[in-house]
């Protein structure tokens, strides 16, 4: 959600000089954000985990207040979390939520104890009912959140997050583990952006890609993320890359044979749009999130099948024909996806609560 917070926060701000924007920011860890002049920092010297577990149990401090008094002056308008979180909140005070997929309650044993005791606390589906909108990333979480928790689906809005693509040309990757792309004789590889973390299934994608490479793969393959599976990642063509920075991450977007994204359960995928808005095509899972919107720009494999993303690597790598009609539809797929639209929206959504 780092991402998706950057981006969307300086392009409402962008978009809406007048208004003033808060972020409260807890704990000393510093912050990575070219901030417009209208949005304020509000730091707390307590962690977060300190501060909102604290929060859901004794319903102090609130989140609201930690905004709004102080030297800040003046009491907001809304509050607006991102993402789910143990937040205690005024009940006055209206509120928008974003919930990006409902991971934590499908597949709960993909996260750790600490993990799974934070969303206890944070009580997600009495958030939802609390909050005076939800947002949400793609149709199929709000249809989860209209079965499975029983919220009014007049009351969520789908908003897909946009795709920022800097000019070409930028600086290739420097890390010593990862050739540039675009070097004379560099290999071929194959792409994997996201956290290390079992729902993204880097576990399956290293077992298909050593079958691979016994049936004659040539190219390598990148992981471009971190995460709590990296230890039981590494093999031979495979480079570890951690976190690259945004000038790294579009030079290997680039120069990628494909993005593949295997996961057994996405709430949006941003990295899959992103691959495809630098004309780089992607193997994605069957899954809802990747629907027809980006057909024809994507290579399908059924979820969790380890035999199939091994033919999948393959075919891309071997029918050029293949891997060209991908790659000419990949940019138009995703044209329409912007921050400025998101922003738009995601304001409308704010502003609306706001007045309730």
């Amino acid at each position: 959600m780092t991402r998706y917070l950057r981006e969307l926060l300086v392009a409402l701000a962008d978009a809406h000089p007048d208004d003033e924007w808060r972020l409260f920011v807890p704990g000393r860890a510093p912050l990575r954000l070219d901030r417009p002049a209208n949005v304020t920092v509000r730091r707390h010297p307590l962690p977060g985990r300190v501060l909102f577990g604290a929060g859901a149990v004794a319903g102090r401090p609130r989140l609201d207040r930690l905004l709004g008094g102080g030297v800040l002056g003046g009491e907001v308008d809304v509050v607006w979390a991102p993402t789910i979180a143990p937040l205690a909140l005024s009940s006055e005070v209206p509120f928008v939520l974003t919930i990006q997929d409902l991971s934590f309650e499908l597949r709960p044993d993909d996260f750790t104890a600490y993990e799974r005791a934070w969303h206890r606390l944070a009580r997600p589906p009495a958030l939802a009912r609390r909050a005076d909108r939800v947002i949400v990333l793609a149709p199929p979480t709000r249809g989860q959140l209209v079965d499975r928790w029983g919220l009014d689906g007049a009351r969520i809005e789908v908003i897909a997050p946009g795709v920022t693509v800097p000019h070409p040309g930028a600086p290739p990757p420097s890390s010593p583990a990862a050739p540039p792309p675009s070097s004379p004789g560099a290999p071929p590889y194959f792409l994997a952006v996201g956290a290390l973390e079992p729902r993204k299934a880097p576990d399956l994608l290293v077992r298909a890609f050593t079958t691979a490479r016994a049936q004659g793969l040539r190219a390598s393959l990148f992981f471009a993320g971190s995460g709590r599976l990296a230890g039981a990642l590494r093999a031979d063509g495979v480079t570890l890359l951690g976190h690259v920075g945004e000038a790294e991450l579009d030079a290997l977007y680039r120069g990628a044979v494909a993005l593949v994204m295997p996961s057994l359960l996405e709430g949006y995928g941003l990295p899959v749009r992103e691959a495809l808005a630098r004309g780089t095509p992607a193997i994605v899972s069957d899954l809802p999130v990747f629907g027809a919107d980006l057909h024809p720009a994507v290579l399908r494999v059924p979820p969790g099948d380890e035999a199939a993303l091994t033919v999948a690597l393959l075919r891309v790598e071997r029918e050029p024909g293949l891997r060209a009609s991908l790659a000419a539809a990949a940019a138009g797929t995703v044209a329409a996806l912007s921050w400025a639209e998101a922003a738009r929206r995601t304001r409308a959504v704010l502003a609306e609560a706001a007045r309730r």
